[in-house]
């Protein structure tokens, strides 16, 4: 907050994700009732459903060369791991086995359907996506899987 509304704001944090000056990215995800969203614009809530699109969107940070892949992969997992204190965000030896596993070539819709945060709210509906995640570990036991027709 405040939303990044001008060209030149997304601009700066590519520039920054560069130059390695950001050490973190998250979604700030936040899938609000479609009430809240509703209305004049200074007037709603803020944030968007970004579960679903965190890993994609990165991923075409990669595919556009603003960061390459073991620098976007740290900036999600160790590093805000780091930053807060917390052991996770390895796969060091004796770490807890939280795992995202994802297919990078995957392509798919965004679409209503596919969404898997109970909020709906984000401006990516329609797009095609690259890079899914097909199954995720929380320790070590898989909590997803996704579907085979998904």
């Amino acid at each position: 907050m405040p939303p990044l509304r001008t060209v030149e704001d997304r601009q700066a944090l590519r520039d920054a994700l560069q130059r390695s000056t950001l050490d973190a990215i998250c979604s700030d995800h936040q899938p609000h009732e479609p009430d809240a969203k509703q209305g004049p614009f200074p007037s709603t809530e803020p944030g968007i459903s970004g579960l679903d699109t965190l890993l994609p969107l990165g991923l075409r940070l990669v595919d556009e060369s603003v960061i390459d892949l073991p620098g976007l992969l740290r900036s999600m997992t160790s590093a805000p791991a780091g930053i807060l204190g917390l052991p996770g965000g390895t796969l060091s030896a004796g770490a807890i086995a939280d795992v995202c596993i994802f297919n990078p070539e995957l392509t798919w819709q965004l679409d209503l359907q596919s969404m898997r945060s109970h909020g709906h709210n984000t401006p990516f509906l329609g797009w095609e996506m690259k890079g899914r995640v097909t199954h995720t570990l929380l320790a070590g036991r898989i909590v997803h899987r996704l579907e085979q027709d998904s």
